[in-house]
């Protein structure tokens, strides 16, 4: 009960003091304050871009594998030599797969043209991508209708002049009207619009959105175009009961069949996942926080010096204070613990307003730009505990000379 009877009481002095001298604890908050503001900010920039670029990526499917020409895994060293010679996936690798494959839920070819312009009436659009895919298109990716279809499978047999246009196109081509069963012409020819894709967004670095995408029947674009000129893929989703690396292992296995591969020759195809693109994720980001680390810890480090130098201020103004204290009988945990609760007092209501203006801000960003801000709990705790610790030990010199005045000559000072 008296430990706690000191404590309280040390806490009231403490707080009197930060009361009495208003300018001096404002200096003092303001550097604790953008120290705490600067390691949440950049913990949060990192945070949204990660959040992103994983969002981005769950797009392509967790469980899918793309067979194409070229690897995914780039780099300065990158070996393209190695892969320039390698044939493109073909429509008769695309029916083989989807005849001898067993543990997949859907295949897919897919091949896309980017930069189009495409046409309704006077109205046009450049710089659309057009996409022709078979009919599993809608096993591979989640896809969200504002109105309308997908294809009918007899649609998609057959090669029917149909579409599924992205928001994008349809607010720019099709600003007052309904699109469904209106006339788009594409490569040329007219397509009937069957369907518009939810807006989804662009992603900040990596976009795999649809708003910008008009999807047609792969048979349909096949007879304009020769689609193994225009880099397509083969786009498989594995099974759910049965582990990615497995269905990787039979696809692996029934290409270079179809290939006529030798067990010494190399593969001529690539099977790219997502997590080659997390992996190289988690790297980056990995070093990024890092940085951030560094840059956030010297900030405080920064304002922790600042308190440092307030807190022996403070020490010298209240030495004759000390003294009284003493010589009516005040142990010296008494003393010590009115400057070491000053310092932390002010390093947690620093690092509270930091983290105040850092919601703030991403609430206007969110408003402002339609942009969430991700600012992770854990990393918010992390960072008060540290701002904590940096009150500790910038009070702890200051309070220990404090406490071991001597009080006849602390009072004549």
């Amino acid at each position: 009960m008296i430990f706690l009877k000191l404590l309280g009481e040390s806490f009231r002095f403490a707080f009197s003091a930060l009361r009495g001298n208003k300018t001096r604890t404002l200096l003092s908050l303001l550097g604790i304050t953008i120290g705490i503001m600067t390691i949440i900010a950049v913990f949060s920039a990192v945070d949204t871009l990660r959040s992103n670029l994983e969002s981005s990526v769950e797009k392509l499917g967790s469980k899918t594998i793309y067979v194409a020409k070229w690897p995914w895994d780039g780099g300065p060293d990158f070996p393209w030599w190695k892969y320039q010679n390698r044939p493109e996936p073909t429509l008769r690798d695309f029916e083989q797969l989807q005849n001898r494959l067993t543990m997949v839920d859907g295949i897919c070819y897919e091949v896309s043209l980017g930069n189009r312009t495409v046409k309704f009436l006077n109205n046009n659009v450049e710089g659309a991508t057009i996409s022709g895919a078979s009919f599993d298109f809608y096993k591979i990716r989640d896809l969200e209708f504002e109105s309308g279809r997908y294809f009918t499978s007899l649609e998609s047999d057959h090669g029917t002049p149909v579409s599924i246009i992205g928001s994008t196109i349809a607010n720019a081509l099709f600003p007052n009207i309904d699109p469904i069963g209106k006339e788009l012409v594409i490569l040329g020819r007219k397509t009937i619009v069957i369907g518009i894709y939810k807006e989804e967004g662009e992603g900040m670095l990596m976009d795999v959105s649809l708003d910008n995408v008009i999807s047609v029947p792969l048979n349909f674009i096949k007879n304009l175009i020769h689609v193994e000129d225009y880099g397509p893929n083969i786009v498989i989703q594995a099974a759910a009961k049965y582990p990615l690396e497995e269905t990787e292992s039979e696809v692996r296995g029934v290409l270079r069949s179809i290939h006529r591969l030798s067990p010494i020759q190399e593969d001529d195809f690539s099977l790219n996942k997502t997590t080659l693109v997390t992996a190289q994720l988690d790297e980056l980001f990995t070093i990024i926080n890092a940085a951030g680390l560094f840059i956030g810890i010297f900030s405080i480090l920064v304002g922790g010096f600042g308190i440092a130098n307030i807190m022996f201020v403070s020490v010298k103004e209240r030495t004759p204070l000390i003294g009284i204290q003493k010589s009516l009988g005040a142990k010296n945990f008494f003393i010590l613990s009115q400057f070491l609760i000053e310092a932390i007092l002010l390093c947690i209501l620093g690092g509270l307003i930091g983290l105040g203006i850092v919601y703030l801000l991403a609430f206007i960003v969110k408003m402002g730009f339609d942009l969430a801000i991700v600012v992770d709990f854990s990393k918010v705790i992390l960072t008060l505990v540290l701002s904590t610790v940096i009150g500790l030990i910038a009070g702890i010199i200051p309070a220990v000379m404090a406490s071991r005045l001597d009080p006849v000559e602390a009072i004549r000072s």
